[in-house]
C-alpha cells in the first residue's frame, strides 16, 4: 500500500517554534473584564471551527527532540525539532488524513497513526474506522507503512502499538487480522526499515488486552468470550499463561490496564460489589496479585478516571482525574510526583495538563487552558529550570476572543445535584437576561470538563451563554451517579438539562424565552428530544449524528454483532430502561414523536459515521416532513462521527450558528 507521505515541507510554523528561546513563564492572558459583549467584535467562526493548528506534541525518550502535527485547512504536517539546537531535523506532509496519534520509536523514528473508514465484508465488518500506521525516518527522509509488503495480513493496526525501547534497535509490535484465519488477531513484529511484519505471537480474537515483557512475550492477557459472557484474566506463571480470575459479565466486564507498582501484580478496572466496604465508595481500580490472584482495591485522594503507566516497564506510576478547576494528578513514582509539583508551581491558576514527558521525568510538555486561554503549549526542562513556549492550539483566538468558563451546580427536580460548566460571551463576567444554548455531551457515559471547548466558545462568541450540564448517567462523578442514568434515557437524563435552564432563569442569568438546545451523538438525541419529549423549553434544536429511533438503532447493533444478544445491545437496553429489545422504547424516540415537535430542528450527519448510521437523521427528517414540522437536513460527505475534518467541522459550526441566529437571535 502506497504511503500518503510526500516529501517537502513548508516550515513556517516549525521555524517559529524553533526560534523561541524564552525561559520565563509569560504572564496569564490579559483580562478583558472592562469590555462588553457588544464592544468585542466576534472572531470569524472558522477561527473556532478549524482543527487545532498544533497538536500531539511528543518528546523523544531523551527529551532532546520534539515531534508534533501542524494543521492548515485539511493538510497535516509532521514536524521534528531538535530542542538542544532549536533546529528542525525532519518533517513531511502527512496529507489530508485523520491523524490519531504520534509515538517515538527510540530516538530515530516516529510512528504516525491515522484512521480511515473502511468496509471489510470478508471479515464480517460492514463499516468501521481502522487505524493505519506509518513509520517516519528523518535520517532517510522517508516513511513506510506498517505491514507494507506483508502478504495475507490486512494492513490495519488492530491494537495499540507496543514499543519496546529497551531493545536495540527498538521493537514495534501490533496486532492484525490474517485473511487465512479471521478468527485470529495475531501479534506481529514490524521491521522498522521496510514495514514488513513477522508473526510474534498467536492470539485469538477473544484477547482484549495484553502486556508484554521486555522481550516482547505476553506477560498477561485478558479475554472475553461473548457466547459465555465470561471475562478471564491470564498471567504468566512459569512457561505458560494461566487463568488467575474468571467472572461472568454480561455487562461491565473488567479491563486489564497494566502492571502494578512492583511488577508482581496487574491493575484492573472492574465493578466488584462483592468487595464493597461499608461506609466507603466502591473502588473502580484494583491491584491483582499474579501469584495468589488476590484483589486489593486502589484508592486515591480523588476519584480517578485513568491510570498512568511507565512506557518502559508497564508499571503503574500514578492516576489522573478531573476536578472543577481542571485536571488532577497523583503519582506514586517519586520522580513523577516531583515533576507534577514543579508543574503546579510553574503554572498556578492555569489548569495545566500533562501532555508528554521523558522516562526520567526531567522534561515535560504542558498544555494550559485556563480563563481566556484557547490552549498553549510549553516545554519545561526540570534540570535547566526553563520553560519554553511552544505555540498554541488556536493562535487566531486572542484572549479577548475567549469567553470565561465557570463551574455551576444546581438541583434537578428530584433534588439530584447536577454539575456542569457555563461559557460566557467574550467580555461578559456577570450574565443578565442573555439568550442560552444548552450543549449536551455524547456518550451518554461521558462528561464535559472545564477549560476551552471550541464548540461552546464558538456559540458563546455570537452572544449566547452556553450551558454544558453533566446530567445523571455521566461519568466522572462516581458509580452511583452514572447508574442513576440507567433507565432514564429521554426521562430524567433529559429533564436534568431543562432543569438547568430553569435554574439559570431563576438566577436572572438568562431569558427563558430565548433558549435552544444543541448536541452530538447522545447529545444529538437530547437535542431532538427537547422539542419532542420535553416541550415548551426550546425555540430550536440542532443535532449532529444523533439517534432518533431507539428501536431501529439497537436492532441495527443486534444485526451487526456476531450475536443478536451482544454486549452493545445489552448496554443500550440498560440505559433505555428495557430488559430486551422491544418497542417500549418507541415512547422515547423523537422520530416517532415528530408530530408533537414544538420547535424547528436542524439535522446534520456525516455520511461516513460508523457509530450512529446516517439513516437515523434521515428517518427523523422524513418523520418531520410527514408531520409538516419545520426542519433542515444536511449530509456531509467524507465526515465521520467525530468531526475529524476541518472543512466539514467548519461547515457544521457555520450551519449551527446560522440556524440558532435565525430562530433565536442573540440580540
Amino acid at each position: 500500500m502506497k504511503s500518503v507521505f510526500r516529501s517537502g515541507l513548508t516550515a513556517a510554523v516549525a521555524g517559529a517554534l524553533a526560534a523561541v528561546l524564552t525561559v520565563t513563564l509569560p504572564a496569564a492572558p490579559a483580562s478583558a473584564q472592562n469590555a462588553t459583549a457588544a464592544e468585542t467584535a466576534a472572531s470569524p467562526l472558522d477561527a473556532y471551527g478549524a482543527l487545532p493548528s498544533l497538536e500531539m506534541l511528543r518528546l523523544s525518550p531523551s527529551g532532546d527532540k520534539l515531534a508534533f502535527i501542524t494543521v492548515a485547512g485539511e493538510q497535516r504536517t509532521l514536524v521534528l525539532l531538535d530542542l538542544t539546537t532549536r533546529s528542525q531535523i525532519g518533517g513531511v506532509d502527512v496529507g489530508r488524513v485523520k491523524v490519531r496519534d504520534l509515538d517515538w520509536i527510540g530516538e530515530e523514528r516516529v510512528l504516525v497513526s491515522t484512521s480511515a473508514t473502511l468496509s471489510l465484508p470478508r471479515l464480517g465488518i460492514e463499516a468501521g474506522e481502522f487505524w493505519i500506521g506509518k513509520i517516519y525516518d528523518p535520517g532517510r527522509n522517508r516513511a513506510v507503512e506498517v505491514f507494507n509488503g506483508t502478504r495475507g495480513v490486512f494492513p490495519a493496526m488492530m491494537s495499540n502499538a507496543r514499543i519496546l525501547d529497551n531493545q536495540n534497535p527498538p521493537a514495534l509490535l501490533v496486532r492484525a487480522f490474517a485473511f487465512e484465519n479471521p478468527e485470529r488477531m495475531d501479534l506481529y513484529r514490524i521491521d522498522l526499515n521496510s514495514g514488513r511484519a513477522s508473526l510474534a505471537e498467536v492470539m485469538g480474537r477473544r484477547v482484549e488486552s495484553f502486556i508484554l515483557d521486555p522481550s516482547g512475550q505476553s506477560l498477561a492477557r485478558s479475554e472475553y468470550d461473548p457466547s459465555l459472557r465470561s471475562w478471564s484474566l491470564l498471567a504468566r506463571q512459569g512457561s505458560s499463561l494461566k487463568e488467575i480470575y474468571k467472572v461472568t459479565a454480561p455487562l461491565d466486564s473488567p479491563s486489564m490496564l497494566g502492571l502494578g507498582m512492583n511488577g508482581d501484580s496487574l491493575i484492573v478496572a472492574a465493578d466488584r460489589p462483592d468487595l464493597h466496604r461499608e461506609g466507603r465508595e466502591d473502588a473502580e481500580f484494583f491491584d491483582v496479585n499474579i501469584a495468589t490472584g488476590a484483589w486489593r482495591p486502589l484508592r486515591f485522594e480523588f476519584r480517578p478516571q485513568g491510570i498512568f503507566f511507565d512506557p518502559l516497564t508497564s508499571r503503574m506510576i500514578g492516576a489522573a482525574g478531573e476536578g472543577e478547576d481542571g485536571p488532577r494528578y497523583v503519582f506514586v513514582e517519586p520522580r513523577a510526583g516531583a515533576m507534577w509539583t514543579r508543574v503546579q508551581q510553574s503554572f498556578a491558576g492555569r489548569a495545566p495538563h500533562l501532555v508528554s514527558w521523558t522516562p526520567d521525568f526531567k522534561t515535560v510538555v504542558v498544555r494550559t487552558a485556563g480563563d481566556r486561554d484557547s490552549g498553549s503549549f510549553f516545554v519545561l526542562d526540570m534540570d535547566a529550570g526553563t520553560i519554553t513556549p511552544a505555540g498554541g492550539s488556536y493562535a487566531a483566538l486572542t484572549p479577548d476572543r475567549v469567553g470565561l468558563v465557570r463551574s455551576v451546580r444546581y438541583a434537578a427536580a428530584d433534588g439530584t445535584q447536577i454539575h456542569g460548566f457555563m461559557t460566557l460571551p467574550p467580555g461578559v463576567e456577570s450574565p443578565r437576561n442573555l439568550p442560552l444554548v444548552v450543549l449536551a455531551h455524547g456518550g451518554p457515559a461521558s462528561h464535559d470538563v472545564g477549560g476551552f471547548d471550541w464548540w461552546a466558545q464558538a456559540i458563546a462568541s455570537r452572544g449566547y451563554v452556553v450551558l454544558q450540564p453533566n446530567f445523571r448517567g455521566s461519568t466522572g462523578y462516581g458509580k452511583a451517579f452514572m447508574e442513576a442514568g440507567y433507565g432514564e434515557w429521554g426521562r430524567k437524563m433529559q429533564t436534568d438539562l431543562s432543569d438547568g435552564v430553569r435554574w439559570m432563569a431563576e438566577q436572572g442569568m438568562i431569558d427563558p424565552s430565548r433558549v435552544c438546545i444543541v448536541g452530538a451523538s447522545y447529545g444529538g438525541y437530547a437535542a431532538m428530544a427537547g422539542p419532542t419529549l420535553d416541550r415548551g423549553v426550546y425555540r430550536c434544536a440542532v443535532s449532529y449524528g444523533g439517534v432518533s429511533d431507539l428501536y431501529r438503532m439497537v436492532n441495527q447493533e443486534a444485526r451487526d454483532g456476531a450475536r443478536r444478544d451482544n454486549e452493545t445491545v445489552r448496554y443500550w437496553n440498560r440505559f433505555m430502561g428495557v430488559e430486551r429489545l422491544d418497542h417500549a422504547v418507541d415512547r422515547y424516540s423523537p422520530a416517532l414523536l415528530a408530530a408533537q415537535a414544538d420547535a424547528p430542528i436542524l439535522l446534520i450527519h456525516g455520511r461516513d459515521d460508523t457509530v450512529v448510521p446516517i439513516e437515523q437523521s434521515r428517518v427523523m427528517a422524513d418523520a418531520l416532513r410527514r408531520a409538516g414540522k419545520p426542519y433542515e437536513l444536511i449530509e456531509m460527505t467524507g465526515e465521520d462521527h467525530w468531526l475529524s475534518r476541518s472543512d466539514t467541522r467548519q461547515r457544521m459550526l457555520n450551519e449551527t450558528v446560522r440556524f440558532l441566529e435565525a430562530h433565536n437571535p442573540p440580540r
